[in-house]
């Protein structure tokens, strides 16, 4: 199974990547003789079952329908096949119907109306990224989510019996980080009840030692989202009065999918690559005359740099927003977390609570 991200391959890598795509009709467009090429053959040996595990497959999550498009397709049109069926990402097909690259709405923001190319006359093959990865139907739902979050990449093509059956959002993963985080939190519990009854067994000679125990297993498997943010975050601010598209090419020179709106450095509003697609391509605005404040989400829900990262993880997954906002106690902007930050976080944690990455598979 090809193992790099989305963002870039070996050219050896990249030219064995192509299989068919199941059509939207009964029948399925098929892939050549041999199907795909041996080393993804090989690769469904490997996969892991949900009876054997008792973890969830992919194939057990609720994936979404794959929209299609050939590369010759305008930027126009595709943008119109995913705001009619509300997804953020399609799948591009070369000319002989072979899985040849995805585009996503953050290549249609950062890639398109940044670079303030013409929509109707550019095809999506100039701005689509190339070669996606992809992953069997029968992987390990948790297993999917750690190549999405190892590659940096939302979104992975579904393949079953050769054949690309759907498309899996790092959304439908959430819920697996948040147990995984969840049973760290535990066994925390367990490690710190442990402590406190050899304290009490001994007599404890330390003052103030169960507030150490406690303090330490709040910062090792209950961690705040500021343990993952850098010392100096970047985050990405606007003005509501920019224009969406120099919202765009901030958002570019940022290499992120969304920007907060702010006054006085205090968010009012986020706008992101999604808003962008549905809120001003979908509905034929001018994105080099319309303002960030017409189309941004006003009021996004904010975390502070104490909120635990799974109770952002839960408000994620709730609210079904992939952006969160960090604000300090003056409710002044100092960050933004992502679903792949926060996601990658959860997974850190669940792995260091339970002795290393091996532990991730069992």
């Amino acid at each position: 199974m090809p193992t790099t991200s989305h963002a870039g391959s070996s050219s050896s890598s990249r030219r064995s990547r192509s299989m068919a795509l199941t059509s939207s009709s009964s029948h399925k467009k098929t892939l050549p003789p041999n199907g795909l090429p041996d080393h993804h053959r090989r690769s469904f040996s490997s996969a892991r079952f949900m009876g054997l595990t008792g973890e969830r497959t992919v194939k057990r999550l609720r994936l979404s329908k794959a929209i299609t498009a050939p590369e010759t397709t305008s930027i126009y049109e595709a943008c119109r096949r995913m705001a009619a069926k509300k997804v953020d990402a399609l799948l591009v097909t070369d000319s002989r119907s072979l899985l040849c690259g995805i585009l996503t709405d953050k290549d249609i923001a950062t890639k398109v109306i940044a670079r303030e190319l013409d929509f109707e006359s550019t095809p999506v093959a100039k701005v689509m990224t190339r070669n996606p990865v992809f992953v069997l139907a029968d992987t390990l739902a948790v297993e999917a989510l750690q190549k999405m979050v190892q590659g940096k990449f939302r979104h992975l093509p579904v393949v079953e019996h050769g054949q690309v059956i759907a498309l899996l959002d790092i959304e439908k993963c959430l819920y697996d980080a948040i147990a995984r985080m969840e049973r760290a939190a535990e066994k925390g519990k367990a490690i710190a009840a442990a402590v406190e009854g050899v304290e009490r067994h001994w007599g404890s000679s330390v003052s103030g030692s169960n507030t150490f125990v406690e303090s330490l297993r709040e910062r090792m498997f209950r961690p705040s989202l500021s343990t993952i943010l850098s010392e100096n975050p970047k985050v990405v601010t606007v003005s509501p009065s920019d224009t969406v598209v120099a919202a765009t090419k901030k958002m570019l020179e940022g290499h992120t999918s969304s920007a907060v709106a702010t006054v006085d450095n205090k968010p009012v509003g986020i706008l992101t690559s999604n808003d962008i697609l549905m809120r001003v391509i979908a509905q034929d605005l001018r994105p080099e005359l319309i303002l960030v404040e017409k189309v941004m989400t006003q009021n996004p829900e904010c975390a502070t740099l104490d909120t635990p990262i799974l109770n952002a993880l839960h408000n994620m997954h709730d609210g079904k927003y992939l952006h969160l906002p960090v604000v300090d106690k003056e409710g002044a902007i100092v960050a933004i977390v992502d679903v792949l930050h926060i996601t990658h976080a959860a997974v850190t944690t669940y792995q260091n609570a339970s002795g290393g990455k091996y532990s991730w598979y069992r």
